[in-house]
């Protein structure tokens, strides 16, 4: 019996900001992360997934207060990444909103700390998180949102974050991530065969095609996504004043509602017409839908 595919969508932060961008660069501003948050939750979105986008660079957690303000009105799993870095920023992150703390870079320097987290806070609320990228035919882990290469074996430190005791593994794929073109399905094959927790599936998601592609995998639990949401209900919940200048704000001056370059790939799509396209191919999916 095929298990039921949680609908994630995935909100980048910077600063105040949602952003987007390809292959986890030139981050564009697309307006208040909270907004869309509350347009998701409404639309019948499963979870949803905060990631800071520059914590690590910036050597800041920025998502407090932004957890703080979406938890008053969003009553749906949430997962906050970047920046954390200690048990206390995990216990702050958790009292604020947050279900489930997401560690990337802070794992790959202190692996300890996800240990640490699942005893003190139980594994289902420790996810790791690897960004990996193909270079010569082996996947390796990034960190630093994509920025830093660790020469770890995705598949080897996806069992190794299991070990230390994550529940839960997302894994981004950096060469698909914010082309529109589909999940890395070889990457994700090869994941869903060995892991033993539930798998989180991001990067490339530009149609519901794409998410029926993956879903039946063995281990995806889920799978997250950005452009197919972001883009489809940018009119409707952005508006020219609704950023702060922090980033680059451009694309949402000239373009409120606009498509990304790559739109000859993307089909943007409510939650709604992509559950009820899963649905249609037999995939179970969580309703009501919108």
């Amino acid at each position: 019996m095929r298990r039921t595919l949680r609908i994630i969508p995935r909100l980048d932060i910077k600063g105040p900001n949602l952003v987007k961008g390809i292959h986890l660069e030139g981050l564009r501003v697309l307006g208040k992360p909270w907004d869309f948050a509350h347009t998701y939750y409404r639309e019948g979105a499963d979870e949803l997934i905060y990631i800071d986008a520059v914590a690590s660079l910036y050597g800041r957690n920025n998502l407090l207060e932004i957890v703080k303000k979406t938890a008053e009105n969003v009553f749906i799993p949430l997962t906050v990444g970047g920046g954390v870095r200690s048990l206390e920023d995990m216990r702050n992150l958790l009292c604020a909103g947050a279900d489930k703390i997401a560690i990337n870079t802070a794992a790959v320097h202190q692996p300890d700390l996800i240990t640490q987290g699942a005893k003190m806070f139980g594994s289902q609320c420790i996810v790791g998180s690897i960004q990996a990228k193909l270079i010569d035919g082996r996947y390796y882990a990034y960190t630093d949102n994509a920025r830093e290469f660790t020469e770890l074996d995705v598949f080897d430190w996806a069992r190794r974050l299991v070990d230390l005791g994550a529940g839960e593994i997302l894994v981004t794929s950096i060469d698909q991530e914010g082309t529109a073109k589909g999940y890395e399905l070889n990457l994700v094959r090869r994941l869903s065969e060995t892991l033993t927790v539930p798998l989180i599936v991001c990067g490339g998601c530009g149609r519901p095609e794409h998410v029926a592609d993956v879903a039946g995998l063995p281990g995806v639990d889920a799978v997250c996504a950005s452009s197919i949401f972001h883009y489809n209900y940018l009119s409707s919940v952005a508006t020219r004043e609704n950023y702060e200048a922090e980033g680059n704000i451009e694309f949402l001056k000239k373009n409120r509602g606009g498509t990304p370059f790559m739109s000859t790939q993307l089909a943007v799509s409510s939650i709604g017409r992509v559950k009820e396209f899963l649905c249609s191919r037999g995939i179970p999916c969580r309703w009501p839908l919108s």
